[in-house]
């Protein structure tokens, strides 16, 4: 048990300082809520890690010029993007969206290929080891994907040099909830049985390692209780678990419950950001609860390690394009998803940064468990 605890504390900080980095003005760029035509340029380059993406330089009126010359997409021909997760979940409805936009610029079709498993590992083996040609994209989420390649017990056969980051898309803040007719009316609800009862209460994550199974660990270090961590493929899973009693509670996404919530089958009872979400305006931060826990996830749309510049260029312009379509806006908000643009190059920046805090934190609690 004493293993247990300080892998939870050590990982726990992985979460916090890896999942603030989206919002450093030191080291990475600061998303914006949404790209304008006049997007401001990356900032300065910046140490990075030997397995780090390389970043992606924005393209300039010189390389649009020369992407011009590239045949890509061809006429008749589609781009597969793989989701990494099941059909249903907030990533999932994320990635459907951003290609129905995207569709639009390329003027070929996308198909959306769920291959869920293993937290995503599953399918960013595939997508790593895809043809570098530009017809196979997908969705990285960050941290998990860094913490796949970083865990060695996860024996994962990719790194950060697998893959060329083209842009990031949402970043999803945590957020538990319950079933709306369950006992938990609030967070301290929860809490108290996870205190009273140790390691019976039961949360459902998509996965061990990753950012939901350790905002799991940020609240049990935050507040003393002791829960019991189920994995599932996803989030569409979890919440199905949730609703049919098999589980107490799902440490997800904003974007994983704005639809049930509105039905009225879930209630949330927490969002782990620094400020309210807008979409549960009623609902406490952890931090108003007494709890010091920020998390999230960024889906970061990526393209296997080797596809031409041009065409990254060409893919990344279609995706800024395609995030200013307001349909897909509307929808994005309609679905509860928190639209927080970067591109290729501020998502390689973020993605080097997130890589060296978080292996610092990992190489400690290995350190702390050989003990």
């Amino acid at each position: 048990m004493k293993r247990k605890m300080v892998f939870g504390l050590c990982i726990s900080a992985i979460a916090s300082i890896v999942l603030l980095a989206a919002c450093s003005t030191s080291a990475s760029p600061t998303p914006t809520a949404a790209p304008t035509k006049a997007a401001a340029a990356p900032a300065s380059s910046q140490a990075a890690p030997t397995s780090a993406p390389a970043a992606q330089p924005a393209p300039t009126k010189a390389a649009e010029a020369a992407t011009s010359k590239v045949s890509f997409p061809e006429k008749g021909k589609s781009i597969t993007f793989i989701v990494p997760y099941p059909a249903g979940g907030a990533t999932d409805i994320g990635a459907r969206l951003l290609c129905a936009s995207m569709e639009k610029e390329l003027g070929v079709p996308i198909q959306v290929i769920n291959k869920g498993g293993a937290g995503s590992q599953t399918g960013l083996t595939e997508l790593a080891g895809s043809k570098p040609d530009g017809y196979t994209i997908g969705f990285a989420n960050i941290p998990t994907a860094i913490l796949i390649y970083l865990d060695p017990e996860r024996k994962a056969s990719f790194n950060a040099k697998s893959f060329v980051p083209i842009g990031v898309h949402v970043v999803d803040p945590s957020a538990i909830g319950v079933a709306a007719n369950g006992p938990y009316k609030t967070l301290k609800d929860l809490v108290d049985a996870g205190k009273a009862k140790p390691d019976t209460i039961k949360f459902g994550s998509d996965g061990p390692m990753t950012d939901d199974h350790l905002g799991i660990y940020l609240l049990e270090k935050a507040s003393g209780a002791k829960f019991v961590n189920v994995g599932f493929d996803g989030g569409a899973q979890v919440l199905t678990a949730v609703l049919g009693g098999h589980i107490d509670a799902s440490f997800g996404h904003v974007g994983d419950f704005v639809s049930q919530v509105k039905s009225g089958n879930v209630r949330v009872l927490s969002v782990l950001d620094t400020e309210r979400s807008k979409f549960f305006p009623d609902v406490p931060t952890m931090k108003e609860a007494g709890y010091d826990a920020i998390n999230s996830s960024s889906r970061t749309v990526v393209a296997p390690a080797g596809t031409p510049k041009e065409i990254v260029d060409i893919l990344s312009a279609a995706m800024k394009k395609a995030m200013q379509d307001p349909e897909q806006i509307k929808k994005l908000e309609d679905s509860g998803l928190t639209l927080r643009y970067m591109d290729a190059a501020q998502s390689a920046a973020f993605w080097a940064e997130s890589e060296t805090k978080s292996k610092a934190l990992v190489d400690t609690v290995r350190a702390e468990q050989k003990k």
